[in-house]
C-alpha cells in the first residue's frame, strides 16, 4: 500500500477526522482527511490533464504547508516523480536542479519563487508550467503563458474529473514497488547535488519499520499524536516526520508559520512527536540560558537548583539507558510541580512524548539537558540514501554519545579497514538519477550502501559515528582526527554557533568559531559592553577571553593532538546565500577554508 492509498483509505474510514492545521491570517485553520483527499485528487487530475507520464518530474518549491502534500501525493498518484526544492535555493541552485531532474511542472509558493524559475526558463528546456500557490504581486503583472495559478491548477482537476472519473485510479493501480516516487538532492556539500532516487518499496519499507517496526517509538504513533512541520519538506527526515508518519499513522500535522515562528508555533500545538536537527536543539538551550540571565535574581536562582536537579537526573537516565528509577521519578515530580512543568511549557514541548534528532552528531550534554527535564530524546541515524533508515536509540535503550541500534530488517556493518559504516536493507535508494558512476561508488554489487560515515561498535550493538570519511583531518604528524567531536564539544556552548576546525596536514588544529549573537549579546549588555555588529562584538577582548574559557575547558576533554591550539573569530554569520553553508545548514569546509584562508594562514604564522 503506498503513502497515496494509505491516505485515500483515511478519507473512507474517518472523512471528518482532522489530518493536518495550518495558519491563515493567524488563526488555525482544519483540514480534515476528505478534504485531504479531495485535494490530492484533484492535483492528480490536473496533472493527467497536463500531460504528465509515469516517470515525469514535477517539482515543489514552497515552504512547509498542506499545497506540498497535494502537490507531492498528487504527483506519486499518477507514477511521477516528486522534486522538493530548499525555499531557500537561490536561483542558480533552483536552475540547476530543475534542469538536472528535468522537470517538466513546477509548484511554486508565490512570486519570489516564480521569480526564480522565469529568470532560468532558458536553462530549463523540460519545464512547461509553473503553477502559482499565491497569487500576491504575480497577478495582473505576468502574462507568461508558462504561469498557472492554483485555483485555475484545482479547476483542470476537477474538469478533468468530470470527463476521466477513473482515470487517476487506473493509473494508481499501475503502481509498481520500483518505480521512483521522489528525487532527494544531496546538499552539495562537495560538489554539485545529486539526485538520491527514492522508489516506492524504499518508501514503504521506511513507513513500516517507523511506524510499525521494532519499537522506534513506544507507544507507536497514532492518531492521537501531534508533530509540528517547519523543517523543508525536501529533507528525508522531515518528509519522514511529516507526510509518512501523518498517512501512515494518522498523525495530526500543525505547520508552522515560517522557520521565524517555529518557538511561538510550539508554544500553540504543543506537539506529541518533534524531530529536529541539533542546530535546533541547541538553538533552543541557547534561548533557555538567555532567559535565566535576563531573569529575576530570585527566580534565577530557583531555576538553576532546578537545573541542577535535571542534570543528575540526566546523569542516572544516561547510566540506566533512558529508564527511571524510583529517585527520578520522585525527583521529576517535584521538579514538574516547581519547574520542569513551566519551563517545558514555554519551549512548547510540555506534551512531548517521543523527540529525535539526526541529520547531523549533536553533543550528548545538549541531549542530557532534554532529558533531564523530561523531554524523552533520541538520536537517530539515516540518510537520504537508505530512506532515513539505519539506526535509532529506543525507549529505555539509549546510549548517549550513539546513534543507536539498527531497525528491525536491517543489515549494518562497519569496514574493518576504514571504519565506514555500511547498510543493506530495502530501503537503500534505487541511484543517483542519471548519474550511474556515482551511484556505483556507493553502491556495490551485493547492495551495500557505503554512508561515506565512519563509526564503531559500542557494547555490541550501538553504533557510534565519528565522522564523516572526508572530513578526518590527518596532521602532520600523521594522527587522525574526527574534527566534529570537537566541533560538538565547542558548539554545546550557548555561546558558540559555528565551530570548524581545521587542521589536514598541519602541525597543530585551529578553529573558525562563530559565536551566537543572542546569547554573547545579552552577555555583553549585562556588562555593560556597548557593541554595533557581529563583527564588533566578536572583537571585544572581552568576548575573545569568554571564548578562551570555553576552548580551554572543552581542550580538557581530548588529547593534546586533538585540542584546539589557536582559534580567530569568523567575521560574519556563515550563510546559504553566500555559499558558505548547504541549504541543510551544513558547513561547507572546503568552501570556508577557500573564504577565509587569511584567517587560517595567520593562526599558523604566528
Amino acid at each position: 500500500m503506498t503513502i497515496v492509498d494509505r491516505v485515500r483509505e483515511r478519507a473512507r474510514a474517518a472523512p471528518d477526522a482532522v489530518a493536518m492545521r495550518h495558519k491563515d491570517f493567524g488563526i488555525w485553520q482544519e483540514v480534515t482527511w476528505a478534504a485531504y483527499w479531495t485535494h490530492v485528487e484533484l492535483v492528480a487530475h490536473a496533472l493527467l490533464a497536463l500531460g504528465v507520464e509515469p516517470g515525469d518530474r514535477v517539482a515543489i518549491h514552497s515552504e512547509n504547508r498542506p499545497e506540498w502534500l497535494y502537490g507531492d501525493l498528487g504527483t506519486v498518484a499518477v507514477r511521477g516523480i516528486t522534486v522538493g526544492l530548499y525555499p531557500t535555493n537561490p536561483t542558480a541552485e533552483v536552475a540547476y536542479l530543475l534542469a538536472d531532474s528535468g522537470a517538466k511542472i513546477l509548484i511554486a509558493e508565490d512570486q519570489e519563487q516564480a521569480d526564480k524559475a522565469l529568470a532560468v526558463l532558458d536553462e530549463c528546456p523540460d519545464l512547461r508550467r509553473i503553477v502559482y500557490i499565491e497569487p500576491r504581486g504575480i497577478r495582473g503583472r505576468y502574462d507568461d503563458d508558462v504561469l498557472m495559478s492554483w485555483p485555475e491548477l484545482l479547476a483542470l482537476g476537477a474538469e478533468h474529473r468530470a470527463a476521466h472519473p477513473d482515470a487517476v485510479e487506473r493509473r494508481m493501480a499501475e503502481a509498481a514497488h520500483d518505480d521512483v516516487a521522489t528525487l532527494i538532492y544531496t546538499s552539495g556539500t562537495t560538489g554539485p547535488p545529486k539526485g538520491v532516487m527514492l522508489t516506492i518499496g524504499n518508501v514503504e519499507f521506511a513507513v513500516d519499520t517507523l511506524v510499525t517496526g521494532g519499537g522506534f517509538t513506544s507507544p507507536p504513533p497514532s492518531e492521537r499524536d501531534l508533530a509540528l512541520s517547519y523543517l523543508p519538506l525536501c529533507h528525508v527526515a522531515e518528509r519522514a516526520f511529516t507526510v509518512w508518519f501523518n498517512s501512515a499513522a494518522g498523525v495530526q500535522v500543525n505547520f508552522a508559520e515560517s522557520i521565524d515562528t517555529v518557538q511561538a508555533n510550539l508554544r500553540e500545538v504543543q506537539p506529541t512527536i518533534l524531530f529536529g536537527v541539533p542546530r535546533i536543539w541547541e538553538k533552543v538551550l541557547a534561548q533557555v540560558n538567555i532567559k535565566l540571565e535576563s531573569a529575576s535574581p530570585v527566580k534565577r536562582a530557583i531555576t538553576r537548583v532546578w537545573l541542577r536537579v535535571a542534570d543528575r537526573i540526566g546523569d542516572t537516565l544516561v547510566r540506566t539507558g533512558g529508564r527511571h528509577t524510583f529517585w527520578t521519578r520522585l525527583a521529576y515530580g517535584i521538579g514538574w510541580v516547581f519547574c520542569y512543568r513551566a519551563l517545558r511549557e514555554r519551549l512548547g514541548m510540555r506534551r512531548v512524548r517521543y523527540a529525535a534528532s539526526g541529520a547531523a552528531p549533536i553533543a550528548p550534554d545538549v541531549l542530557k539537558f532534554y532529558m533531564g527535564i523530561g523531554i524523552p530524546m533520541h538520536e537517530v541515524y539515516g540518510m537520504s540514501e537508505n530512506t532515513a533508515i539505519a539506526t535509532a536509540n529506543r525507549p529505555g535503550r539509549v546510549r548517549l554519545g550513539t546513534v543507536g541500534e539498527p531497525h528491525p530488517g536491517i543489515e549494518l556493518k562497519i569496514d574493518e579497514a576504514t571504519g565506514e559504516i555500511m547498510t543493506r536493507h530495502p530501503g537503500n535508494f534505487a541511484g543517483y538519477w542519471r548519474n550511474p558512476r556515482a551511484t556505483a561508488d556507493v553502491l556495490d554489487a551485493d547492495g551495500w550502501l557505503h554512508t561515506g560515515d565512519v563509526g564503531e561498535w559500542v557494547e555490541g550493538t550501538y553504533v557510534r559515528i565519528t565522522d564523516r570519511m572526508k572530513d578526518i583531518i590527518i596532521t602532520a604528524g600523521g594522527k587522525n582526527v574526527a574534527p566534529s567531536e570537537i566541533e560538538n564539544a565547542l558548539k554545546a556552548s550557548p555561546y558558540l554557533k559555528e565551530a570548524v576546525v581545521i587542521g589536514d596536514q598541519r602541525p597543530y588544529l585551529v578553529a573558525l568559531i562563530g559565536i551566537e549573537p543572542d546569547t554573547v549579546g545579552e552577555w555583553a549588555r549585562r556588562r555593560g559592553l556597548p557593541y554595533t555588529t557581529y563583527r564588533d562584538l566578536s572583537e571585544k577582548p572581552e568576548t575573545r577571553e569568554l571564548v578562551r574559557g570555553i576552548v580551554n575547558e572543552v581542550n580538557e576533554r581530548f588529547a593534546s593532538v586533538e585540542q584546539v591550539k589557536r582559534f580567530a573569530f569568523l567575521p560574519k554569520e556563515l550563510d546559504h546565500e553566500d555559499g558558505e553553508l548547504t541549504a541543510t545548514q551544513k558547513v561547507k569546509r572546503s568552501a570556508i577554508a577557500k573564504l577565509f584562508e587569511d584567517l587560517v594562514e595567520g593562526m599558523y604564522a604566528r
